[in-house]
């Protein structure tokens, strides 16, 4: 469910290369150069192109990069030449500093990444910052909101598939969730056991079922309490793991809809997601609000920032 388009032949890495190089000699950067090939190329594929060009030209590509460009396209060009779990080391940093504090984005890398793909940015994370994921996050966050990420940030979670699903357990989870939220025991800790650790087929059963056992789906119950931070995040973390594109949708809404567009929110989803399931949270976004996602980026955003997620989109302005 990828939006990216990459071309039927893709040039050698050498070749790449020796654009990119040309790209950033003479007076002015060549962007459109940059666009042309970095947002065609799969993850594979950009991390060949870094490895040749620095065995070919002895200079770091995100270096060069990072001297040619500014602003919201330069931060759109170096979150996409990361490596995938290195962006999310890189987005997980920024989220534990003090001045860019963001919870919702350790929740989304928590919750929307496969096991095996979280845990090698953990693994990258400490590779490059000497620290753990989960050190940071429990030393910038306190009471409640420690005690849900803590454990959400720890976990290697089974993936699992419908197949292996207990609807036994699934249906008595289903009451013990009900019975905590019906009584706002929000920090209970089954409640934060149940979300944290069983993979996300069961915890999609165990949703189903409570659904089905108590009328209402359980982000309905959590609603009356969404003011406060800490609920806000059980809930992203709920939609997180049972229905990323919806949670997605919502993160483009409001960064698109905002009084000045939040780039910041912008540039992360579509980096993140144009290689897994961008054209989901297309089709949700249209659904929601009867405009294509690449339309409502274009008419909000301009120059080459603009087209490059449009190219990572899959609509190059060309």
């Amino acid at each position: 469910m990828a939006s990216l388009k990459i071309p039927a032949n893709v040039p050698l890495p050498e070749e790449d290369s020796e654009q990119l190089h040309k790209a950033f000699k003479g007076w002015g950067t060549n962007e459109g150069m940059i666009i042309s090939i970095l947002a065609h190329r799969n993850a594979a594929q950009r991390s060949l192109i870094r490895a040749v060009y620095a065995a070919n030209y002895n200079k770091n590509l995100l270096n060069e990069l990072d001297k040619e460009l500014s602003g919201d396209f330069e931060r759109a060009v170096m979150l996409w030449a990361l490596e995938p779990v290195e962006r999310d080391a890189n987005l997980a940093k920024e989220s534990t500093k003090m001045f860019t504090k963001n919870n919702w984005v350790l929740v989304e890398i928590a919750c929307t990444r496969p096991a095996l793909e979280f845990f090698k940015a953990k693994q990258a994370y400490q590779a490059r910052y000497k620290t753990s994921l989960e050190e940071d996050v429990a030393y910038h966050t306190s009471g409640d909101i420690r005690k849900l990420l803590v454990p959400l940030v720890s976990t290697f979670r089974y993936d699992g598939n419908a197949d292996e699903v207990n609807m036994k357990l699934a249906s008595s989870e289903a009451k013990t969730l009900h019975k905590k939220i019906t009584e706002k025991a929000y920090t209970d800790e089954d409640l934060i056991r149940i979300l944290t650790t069983r993979s996300k087929a069961q915890i999609m059963a165990t949703l189903n079922h409570f659904k089905d056992k108590f009328g209402s789906s359980i982000n309905k119950y959590l609603k009356e309490d969404s003011e406060d931070e800490y609920v806000q995040l059980l809930k992203t973390t709920i939609k997180c793991l049972t229905y990323p594109e919806k949670y997605y949708e919502k993160v483009l809404r409001r960064a698109i809809n905002k009084v000045g567009t939040d780039e910041w929110a912008l540039t992360r989803v579509v980096t993140t997601r144009a290689e897994v399931d961008m054209e989901r949270i297309k089709e949700e976004y249209l659904r929601r609000n009867s405009v294509p996602l690449d339309r409502a980026i274009a008419n909000d955003t301009s120059g080459d920032y603009k087209d490059m997620l449009l190219a990572l989109l899959g609509h190059d302005h060309s």
